[in-house]
């Protein structure tokens, strides 16, 4: 479908941040020139000064993020408009322009005395800039020169090329062939392969996964390349920058202890049994000799049916979400009715979902929205990420209102778990409770367990590469194939399609991303469990959270919520929730 094909009502008002393409050409030209910061150079040592600079930098973001965003929003409707790539592409380049030209900064910064700075924590005027201070403190090991600092400036364009060439393969070179569908021959998309795979025609989903595969797999020498040349990047940044590791430089990044990290990766492999039995019994539902990766999707409860309009999808999410409050259900309806949401799938459109926004305007989702349960916790989901980014904005100054990615996936699975949980208290067929029930073991299976597995490849992956050990597409496949078979255990066929899935992951392409989802459904399992037990006191403390923005480390900001991720707690409770319900399913189902 052409893009110009969809109804407006279902686009996103992209003129909400800039009315008009000549207006973003104008807002560029006036960002060229304000670029002028080399001038505070080596004058940051005078508390004036200094002020003086966080505010004209402050102003200066504020812009930048606004052109960025609508330019990114643009070519992400169709990345076939030369136009729009070209605007994208300007805002790259724009970025390691911007990145040289700081380049003085934390050098400097790292080179005052800790007096000085630890004086400005004390200054009211520097309050909304306190986390910053603390954190340039906490990174003085690990600064490089200027002249250093300058050169990765130069060198960020070339950097995040990796990422964006996949980007292209996925969305526009992936030889994708054709499929019957519904009476029809249609294009094999990445939207349309995921309806497959929750079909119950197995030859369909076998042929839509064969096909899938194939079409990466034509690709496996260029994916690799890619991909490599990634993980090298990532090596070379965290030796620049005197870490010990890839993983290391990555957390100490996001500010979070490496105990989270080991937490989960001890959680989730001391409890793989709970896994390797719910495999097990989705082999027995089905009635098959032999289970494939191609029916771990497919239905396990006949007579249930369950599409949602678009429409229907969104009053579900309010309803579901009403645990939540008035103003939070309200801001529901104003994203769903006033142009927050980009919905439908079109050609040349960015695969998947996400939530996006910035300072001066409201948050956008983009969908690609095709009738099923999945979508509509989809939408649940990037609703959580754009209130999430609504109440921090609302609540916190520019400087401190932009969360990190570690507690950006929080909210969104808030969301996802209390309209799930809604939904099977809600239910009164008893076909549909087991429905559903099968769809939250999979959906955390999904998030907490895959997103597991991923973030031991990633590990694997990088560790390889800082012993020296080449990285081929077979070592890459080996590993994933290992860690996949210890995940998922003996009772399903481990075919060279599934050994290569990494190919088609587009989060790594942002090293050690994946396991904040694991550890956001973590957290909001139990940040769900408190608003159903505890109420009104449990509520008033999430919206803390929500409220909370960048305004200190994530871990911290996340114990607002009642949720201490440092301890081993939260990770047994959610592992707790996987096994309580597949007892509920296993006695439904009669196993």
């Amino acid at each position: 479908m052409k893009r110009e094909e969809i109804q407006q009502k279902y686009k996103w008002k992209v003129n909400d941040i800039f009315n008009s393409d000549e207006e973003w050409e104008k807002g560029y030209s006036e960002l060229e020139n304000m670029l002028d910061f080399s001038k505070y150079a080596g004058k940051l040592g005078n508390a004036d000064t200094l002020f003086e600079f966080f505010k004209k930098s402050e102003k200066f973001s504020i812009k930048l993020e606004r052109l960025y965003v609508y330019a990114h929003m643009r070519h992400d409707e169709d990345a076939g408009v030369d136009k729009y790539s070209g605007y994208f592409a300007k805002m790259l380049s724009f970025f390691s322009r911007y990145s040289t030209e700081l380049s003085f900064y934390e050098p400097e910064m790292a080179q005052l005395d800790d007096g000085y700075l630890n004086s400005l924590l004390s200054d009211k005027r520097f309050c909304d800039y306190d986390y910053d201070i603390r954190r340039i403190i906490a990174r003085k090991p690990h600064v490089i020169s200027q002249a250093e600092e300058k050169i990765i400036g130069m060198a960020g364009e070339i950097m995040e090329n990796f990422h964006n060439t996949f980007n292209l393969i996925d969305s526009l070179d992936l030889p994708l062939p054709e499929i019957e569908w519904e009476g029809k021959t249609v294009k094999l998309s990445h939207g349309l392969y995921g309806i497959i795979l929750h079909c119950e025609d197995r030859e369909k989903r076998r042929e839509a996964y064969e096909k899938y595969y194939a079409a990466y797999i034509s690709l496996i020498n260029t994916v690799t390349s890619v991909y490599v040349g990634n993980v090298k990047k990532d090596v070379f940044l965290s030796k620049v920058y005197k870490f010990n590791s890839c993983l290391e430089q990555a957390l100490f990044s996001e500010d979070v202890d490496a105990c989270v990290y080991n937490n989960l990766i001890k959680a989730v492999n001391e409890n793989l049994s709970s896994l390797h039995r719910y495999i097990s019994d989705r082999k027995k539902l089905l009635g098959y000799d032999k289970l494939y990766f191609y029916d771990i999707y497919a239905p396990l409860v006949d007579g249930v049916t369950v599409k949602y309009t678009y429409e229907e999808a969104c009053e579900k999410v309010i309803e579901g979400l009403k645990v939540l409050g008035s103003e939070y259900q309200s801001l529901l309806s104003k994203g769903f009715e006033e142009g927050w949401v980009d919905v439908k799938e079109s050609d040349g459109k960015r695969n998947g979902a996400y939530s996006i926004g910035c300072p001066g305007c409201h948050p956008f989702v983009l969908l690609n929205y095709h009738p099923s349960v999945n979508e509509v916790f989809t939408i649940a989901h990037e609703m959580g990420h754009a209130l999430h980014t609504y109440f921090s904005q609302k609540n916190q100054p520019y400087n401190k209102s932009g969360y990190k990615i570690f507690v950006a996936e929080v909210a969104s699975t808030v969301n996802e778990t209390l309209l799930l949980k809604h939904m099977v208290k809600e239910a009164k067929d008893v076909n549909l409770k087991k429905y559903l029930l099968n769809y939250y073991l999979d959906s955390i299976r999904a998030t907490l367990h895959r997103q597991t597995m991923f973030a031991e490849f990633e590990a694997e992956a990088h560790n390889a590469e800082e012993k020296g050990q080449p990285l081929t597409k077979e070592l890459l496949c080996s590993i994933y194939a290992d860690i996949g078979k210890r995940y998922y255990g003996d009772e399903i066929e481990h075919d060279f399609n599934i050994s290569a899935e990494w190919m088609r992951i587009p989060h790594f392409y942002s090293a050690f991303y994946v396991y904040k989802y694991a550890t956001g459904i973590t957290a909001a399992i139990n940040i769900v469990k408190r608003l159903q037990t505890e109420g009104a006191p449990a509520v008033k403390d999430y919206f803390k959270f929500l409220s909370s923005g960048g305004s200190s480390d994530p871990v911290s900001l996340l114990k607002l919520a009642g949720v201490d991720l440092t301890s081993k707690k939260p990770f047994e409770v959610a592992m707790k929730e996987f096994n309580d319900v597949l007892m509920e399913f296993e006695q439904l189902m009669g196993i």
